[in-house]
């Protein structure tokens, strides 16, 4: 019996631990193809509904059985919410983006020096740092101009700018950098999902969604300039 209960609390562990981890993939998603849209037309609802998540996070904390969604919902919430308000008022500044995103930065390190919110925290952590290695690229590829024209332009009259920011990064300088700094974020994943915490695997999830979530606005991208 005993055996059986311990295999019952594994397989229980084993389930929670993708569905964290697979959690934090998808929610690192949502700022990208959700927010970003309805924070450009509905910037202060965007900045409100940041309660809303809160709220629904610790009520769902609140419950032994839900804690740990609870949890990864009150992190999202601090990237939801650094979100609206660099999306909402002041995308056409890159230069303070990830000033903005690091909002939570000092809350999460204090949270994770008290142990409180791991998860949560973690995947903010995660979240921010996935940020941080995109707006590099951006730097290093010179496509920080091409961001500036696009936030300041008719979203009707962007297909040009597309156009050139594709062909900067189709060059050897552009492929290197993003093959480099995807294999960067991708070993850091893969470090933190080899430590089998539930806050590690969140983290893991968060970084590796990123590398994911560029992919696929790339090829949104590449659709767009094509159609």
């Amino acid at each position: 019996m005993a055996q059986y209960q311990q295999g019952v609390w594994r397989d229980e562990e084993k389930r929670q631990s993708i569905l964290i981890f697979f959690a934090s993939a998808f929610l690192v998603s949502i700022p990208v193809f959700f927010q970003a849209p309805l924070v450009r037309t509905f910037p202060v609802f965007s900045l409100i509904s940041t309660l809303v998540w809160v709220f629904f996070g610790l009520k769902l904390r609140s419950n032994s059985k839900t804690y740990l969604w609870g949890d990864i919902i009150i992190g999202f919430s601090w990237s939801w919410l650094c979100g609206s308000i660099y999306w909402g008022w002041l995308r056409w500044t890159p230069a303070i983006h990830i000033p903005i995103e690091a909002i939570g930065l000092p809350f999460a390190l204090w949270g994770i020096w008290r142990s409180w919110g791991l998860i949560g925290n973690y995947f903010y952590l995660g979240s921010l740092l996935g940020t941080a290695i995109t707006d590099l690229y951006f730097y290093i590829a010179g496509l920080i101009p091409y961001w500036v024209e696009i936030m300041d332009s008719d979203p009707n009259l962007i297909k040009p700018m597309l156009q050139g920011a594709i062909a900067q990064v189709n060059t050897p300088w552009g492929i290197s950098w993003a093959i480099l700094l995807a294999n960067i974020l991708l070993a850091i994943s893969l470090y933190a999902l080899q430590q089998k915490k539930l806050h590690h695997l969140a983290f893991a999830g968060a970084v590796l969604s990123t590398i994911i979530t560029d992919g696929l606005f790339l090829v949104a991208a590449y659709f767009g300039v094509g159609g």
